[in-house]
């Protein structure tokens, strides 16, 4: 089981009780996040990052919309 090291923004917990989506913001971000380190951690490379032990490309992402119990999440499938 790999272990993932995610980042939030202050304004993002500020806002997560005060204003309605704060849940679904905070999932979104999460779900982003972690999305991107699994490519990261497939291909063997960061973004832009040129080693010997790249497994392929990064291709770009697509926006793909997932509708859960606290609102709707775009994410941004690789």
């Amino acid at each position: 089981m790999a272990l993932y090291q995610i980042n939030l923004d202050d304004a993002l917990l500020h806002g997560l009780f005060q204003q309605d989506g704060g849940v679904a913001r905070l999932l979104e971000q999460v779900l982003n996040q972690i999305l991107q380190a699994q490519v990261a951690e497939q291909i063997q490379a960061a973004p832009y990052e040129r080693t010997e032990e790249r497994q392929g490309y990064r291709n770009g992402t697509y926006p793909h919309t997932l509708t859960t119990r606290v609102g709707r999440l775009t994410l941004r499938v690789p």
